[in-house]
């Protein structure tokens, strides 16, 4: 029995969370400077998952994940989350300067699902200048499914829906670059 082998490239994605439907769409520009071409989006839903971000980002968000067409290095992790910071300042309110947009970039390879963060816990693991990695999604008997940790939303069915979609065409994607 064979050893999975290390990707060498992923299928990236973020995952966005806003009050305002117009911002979603207007950061698509943004992302697409880092990330390549959109080939995939899910249907902004309304978010339900705590209540963490509404004293920032106010009532009423929506929750939505791009998929970019580059499969890129998950090496990358780290830099792709520093400039997705960087896009969150661009989008702060002026006068209050909460943030009017989260980002939450990540990967996908063939068993999982990994999430960039700047906050620190048991289950995640130092990459570089304050940013953490965690595998927050693993594929096995025909699915994914999540651990202790795994973020509520992640784990509804639109989420797992889209990202079953997504390993399948980054699947597709795999087997046609060799």
């Amino acid at each position: 029995m064979g050893t999975p082998r290390e990707p060498k490239a992923a299928k990236y994605f973020v995952a966005l969370l806003s009050s305002s439907h117009e911002h979603l769409v207007q950061v698509e520009s943004d992302l697409v400077g880092i990330l390549g071409e959109v080939d995939g989006k899910s249907e902004a839903l309304s978010w339900a998952a705590s209540k963490y971000y509404e004293k920032e980002m106010g009532p009423g968000l929506l929750r939505c994940f791009f998929s970019f067409s580059t499969l890129a290095s998950p090496e990358n992790l780290a830099a792709v989350k520093l400039q997705t910071q960087a896009i969150e300042e661009r989008y702060r309110a002026p006068v209050a300067g909460g943030r009017r947009i989260n980002l939450d970039p990540g990967y996908l390879d063939s068993f999982k699902v990994v999430l960039a963060s700047t906050k620190n816990a048991s289950q995640r693991l130092y990459l570089r200048a304050g940013i953490y990695a965690e595998a927050t999604l693993f594929y096995y008997d025909g699915g994914f499914h999540g651990l202790q940790y795994t973020y509520p939303d992640y784990l509804s069915p639109a989420a797992l829906a889209f990202f079953t979609e997504l390993r399948s065409g980054y699947l597709a994607q795999v087997r046609g670059q060799g």
